[in-house]
């Protein structure tokens, strides 16, 4: 008498699923391995990998793109920007908009100027509002040396003040010390009806004309929170490195 044994049949069951080729079974079978093999050898198969010789120009730009990863993890970006533009064009509550996402009605016209320090994950920005009064706008040149980039806001809505914001922007961007500097040019207050449109303000203010720097606009509304992402799109791809 045997315990704990009991007698199984098997009986071979038809299929009509036709066998698989055996090229495919080994393919399969290879592929498991090899993903066993990578999971348990990531060291050793990305030595492989960097020992590999590659195209001079692709090497360069591997290692271009990993220097890179390597600053956004261990460096801080930082930037700084000078806001100019006439009075009422919406400067303050652009910095507001940038920093916090909030809007004021009861906004104060700045006097002189202010500076503010606004960090968005790893990007630092030192701001630089100017007043856009007359006799503020003889200071637009000192405080625009050596930036990032000079954003030159407009009122869009506002048509008769384009030809002295015109006469303005092109007098500041005459002084040497300002060659090269980037010129982000922001339209706001589109919320409103009477607002230009891009190519008008463009044309307006002769942005074709200015050869010796990057030239760029956009339309926006503090406001209404129109196209800020944009903005900062574009500013956080001019940072520079914390040295």
């Amino acid at each position: 008498m045997t315990y704990g044994t009991k007698e199984t049949k098997f009986k071979k069951k038809e299929c009509n699923t036709p066998r698989q080729p055996i090229h495919l079974i080994v393919a399969e079978q290879w592929g498991k391995r090899t993903h066993t093999y990578l999971r348990h050898n990531r060291p050793r198969v990305l030595r492989i990998i960097l020992q590999t010789p590659l195209p001079y120009s692709l090497q360069m730009g591997l290692w271009d793109s990993f220097l890179n990863w390597l600053r956004s993890l261990f460096f801080k970006q930082e930037m700084e920007l000078s806001l100019v533009g006439l009075q009422d064009a919406g400067k303050t509550s652009l910095v507001n908009s940038i920093a916090t996402g909030g809007y004021s009605e009861d906004m104060i016209p700045t006097v002189g100027f202010n500076m503010r320090k606004v960090t968005k994950g790893n990007v630092t920005i030192k701001l630089w509002d100017l007043g856009g009064q007359r006799r503020f706008r003889s200071m637009w040149e000192r405080y625009c040396r050596g930036v990032t980039a000079i954003l030159y806001v407009v009122d869009a809505a506002d048509r008769d003040s384009i030809p002295i914001t015109r006469t303005e922007l092109h007098d500041l961007l005459t002084k040497p010390s300002l060659n090269g500097i980037p010129l982000l040019v922001l339209g706001n207050k589109i919320d409103k009806s009477q607002a230009l449109t891009k190519q008008a303000l463009v044309d307006q203010l002769g942005l074709d004309t200015i050869t010796d720097r990057e030239v760029c606009c956009y339309m926006i509304s503090c406001k209404e929170s129109i196209n800020i992402d944009m903005v900062m799109d574009w500013l956080i791809k001019h940072s520079k490195t914390a040295t």
